[in-house]
């Protein structure tokens, strides 16, 4: 899940790239051009893909999430 600040900067079943951060044996993501970023990875969770389908946009008091879904 990735959170997203604004509304309306992408779109359900639009195909996005995501970028890893990494800090030690922890990963981040980002979906580019820096719209979402997702929560803290462990090793064991990390994602694979680089591109990814958004599934859902959930809007909520606190800001909009995205579902992504990857191919792995």
């Amino acid at each position: 899940m990735f959170k997203m600040e604004r509304k309306g900067l992408v779109e359900e079943g639009q195909q996005v790239e995501v970028t890893e951060r990494v800090s030690g044996s922890l990963f981040s993501y980002i979906v580019e051009p820096s719209v979402a970023m997702s929560g803290i990875y462990r090793s064991n969770q990390r994602i694979k893909s680089t591109t990814g389908t958004i599934h859902e946009i959930r809007e909520t008091e606190r800001g909009y999430y995205l579902i992504v879904g990857f191919d792995e």
